[in-house]
């Protein structure tokens, strides 16, 4: 940092870096991120304190400074295009947001933040609202916002948490968890996690999770766990119809073409095969098999052989001259 700052801009760079830091800063670091020395940066402090900012801090190897509750701090102020993308973001999530006489959670938050935006820019986002119009997506769901968080906050801290879940049949039991990771895909949040009642990695849906209890139990996650690409994996595996489509083309032309939730590819004669499950073989055959451009053929799953002769008979009838 420029050492011709003044006292007043470098207590407002002290400011600025505890707003960025919620959790505390220390002493040193503090010091680092203004160029000074720590006996300066706690004179910065000082004047903070002195302005009537609550600057709390806290001895030893691991303390440091933290904004206090109560600190009077300047209003986020968004661009025009920040603001706009921020709608389009919430309308392209949860499209009931648009109606701001839904009663919609998410809705009446955005309305509270566009009557927060100075005039100009709030009046370009109102609009983009209430003309903008969203399809809601049939695949999404929305699960309860303290499950979620409580499942964030148990994940971010490394503790093992007891859930409670009902399935898709409506049959409600408990597990023990290891809570890696919550990940959101395709509209639907799942839970990551280790399942002590089934000694495997699990995928649960939040909006299906009716109850969540820490326990005093911790655990570590898996070095170099990637939570997207663990949870398209795991979607692939353990359901109740076995698939295995066989192509004649090398694995690296069809590899780029299939999703993780559809199996895993493996080496097959001069080509490979997709060897997986799917509890859905109608949805298999229609919104995943139809759509590759490359010739295959099902050899494993009888019920997916079943689904793809039921869709194939669909689309011959379709160009079956009638006589």
């Amino acid at each position: 940092m420029p050492t011709e700052l003044s006292p007043t801009a470098r207590a407002l760079r002290t400011l600025e870096i505890l707003q960025s830091r919620p959790a505390g800063v220390t002493a040193d670091e503090l010091a680092a991120s203004l160029g000074v020395t720590e006996r300066a940066a706690r004179r910065y402090v000082g004047i903070l304190r002195e302005a009537g900012i609550p600057v709390h801090s806290a001895r030893g190897p691991y303390g440091g400074y933290r904004l206090g509750r109560g600190a009077r701090l300047p209003p986020v102020v968004f661009t025009e295009p920040e603001a706009l993308g921020l709608v389009m973001a919430v309308l392209d999530g949860q499209p009931a947001a648009a109606d701001p006489d839904a009663d919609d959670l998410v809705g009446t938050a955005l309305g509270k933040v566009i009557r927060a935006l100075p005039e100009s820019v709030g009046r370009q986002a109102a609009a983009l609202r209430e003309h903008a119009s969203a399809a809601p997506d049939r695949h999404a769901s929305r699960p309860d916002p303290a499950l979620t968080s409580r499942l964030v906050a148990a994940s971010a801290v490394r503790r093992r948490v007891l859930v409670t879940y009902r399935s898709e049949s409506g049959n409600e039991w408990e597990a023990e968890v290891d809570p890696w990771a919550v990940v959101v895909r395709y509209g639907r949040w799942y839970l990551l996690c280790h399942s002590h009642r089934a000694d495997a990695i699990r995928t649960y849906r939040i909006d299906r999770v009716r109850a969540v209890r820490e326990t005093a139990h911790t655990f570590e996650t898996p070095d170099g766990l990637d939570p997207v690409a663990a949870l398209e994996e795991n979607l692939g595996q353990g359901w109740a119809f076995p698939t295995r489509v066989v192509f004649d083309a090398p694995m690296a032309e069809v590899l780029p073409l299939i999703r993780p939730p559809m199996g895993r590819l493996e080496p097959s004669g001069e080509g490979c095969a997709l060897v997986g499950s799917t509890r859905n073989p109608t949805m298999y055959a229609q919104e995943w098999l139809a759509q590759l451009p490359l010739a295959f053929r099902v050899e494993g799953g009888q019920e997916l052989r079943a689904a793809v002769g039921v869709l194939a008979a669909r689309f011959t009838a379709a160009v079956t001259d009638e006589t």
